[in-house]
């Protein structure tokens, strides 16, 4: 009797009228936002604009998700093109089978385009956005769950995962791989965040960090799986790739870290010269309003003066003063001064 396991979902799909809600793509979707959500803070963090991770995702999501079934049906190609298969399930994307491998490498051809139209550097836009793409396939890793794929060797242990019997698979108690790999992502995100901010990473070695330690986990869980696989030398197709990727991300760390020492200071050119531009323009304005009668400040000045000045109409006992005098009485005036003093 099996005390405790993780029961699979009965179906993969719901259906709301017409329109049916598959887990798998829910799973997909969900990993999408939550990587466009850190990873626009995190180029906000480094001195991005706000809604620039957004705009070179609309080139980098189709492309990751079209690189990602690419890589699936090349690799798995006797599910779909073998006597008695219909190659037409090949574009069935909602049910299953996204190689990460192609949707990481087409991926980043569609975020270099993106880039390239922004003026954006690639490697501190990979930077950025490296544990978000982590945590998007933690939680796409779900969708395997969902369509109860992708287990591992049958096993006892209190966390197996329970699969139905099925096209292709035998009802039984197997490693839950899926949680496996969501787990050991959700630790890659948290690595590569901390890594960033203890070692100030740039130039694209944050996103190596999150490659080299995502290989490292997929190669021990791949060899868990018991769903058929290429095997070369006695190992999945999909170990080696881990095995080979992995060492390319150390060397490209290695390298990039003695050749680019530190972190980019400008990660968005057009940003940091609109800045300048704005400085630059009330720099002038301010030094136009301290010219010589050219400014509002000298009006208020003289204004001010003129104000302060005394009144030149009257005296104090409320007389014109002698300057403001006719002519005739100033000559009156002098006459009595000179006669005045018998």
């Amino acid at each position: 009797m099996d005390l405790a396991y993780i029961p699979s979902p009965s179906t993969g799909v719901i259906h709301l009228g017409p329109i049916p809600l598959r887990g798998y793509a829910f799973c997909i979707i969900i990993g999408v936002f939550v990587a466009v959500w850190l990873g626009n803070k995190r180029w906000i963090a480094r001195g991005g604009t706000a809604g620039t991770v957004a705009d070179i995702a609309v080139w980098a999501v189709p492309f990751g998700l079209v690189g990602g079934r690419l890589y699936h049906v090349i690799t798995d190609y006797q599910l779909y093109f073998s006597e008695g298969e219909n190659w037409v399930d090949a574009f069935k994307i909602w049910e299953g089978g996204l190689g990460i491998w192609g949707a990481i490498a087409l991926g980043a051809v569609g975020a270099w385009i993106g880039c390239r139209r922004r003026g954006i550097p690639l490697p501190a836009y990979a930077d950025a956005i490296a544990p978000g793409i982590v945590l998007a396939q933690a939680v796409g890793r779900w969708g395997n769950w969902f369509n109860q794929e992708l287990y591992g060797k049958p096993t006892d242990l209190p966390w197996a995962l329970k699969i139905t019997a099925g096209a292709n698979r035998e009802a039984g108690l197997y490693h839950p791989t899926f949680l496996y790999e969501s787990l050991w992502c959700v630790g890659v995100a948290l690595l590569v965040i901390w890594a960033d901010r203890r070692f100030t990473l740039g130039h694209g070695r944050a996103f190596a960090l999150y490659v080299a330690a995502y290989c490292a986990g997929r190669g021990w869980i791949e060899y868990m799986r018991v769903d058929e696989a290429h095997h070369v030398l006695g190992l999945r197709l999909n170990v080696w790739t881990a095995i080979v990727v992995g060492l390319l991300a150390v060397v490209y760390m290695v390298i990039s870290a003695k050749v680019r020492p530190g972190r980019e200071e400008i990660v968005e050119p057009k940003k940091d010269a609109d800045e300048k531009a704005a400085k630059s323009a009330d720099e002038a304005e301010g030094t136009s309003t301290d010219t010589p009668g050219g400014g509002a400040d000298e009006a208020a000045d003289e204004d001010a003066a003129v104000s302060a000045a005394p009144d030149r109409k009257t005296d104090a006992d409320g007389d014109a003063p002698a300057d403001d005098a006719p002519d005739s009485a100033k000559d009156a005036a002098d006459n009595g001064a000179g006669t005045g003093g018998r």
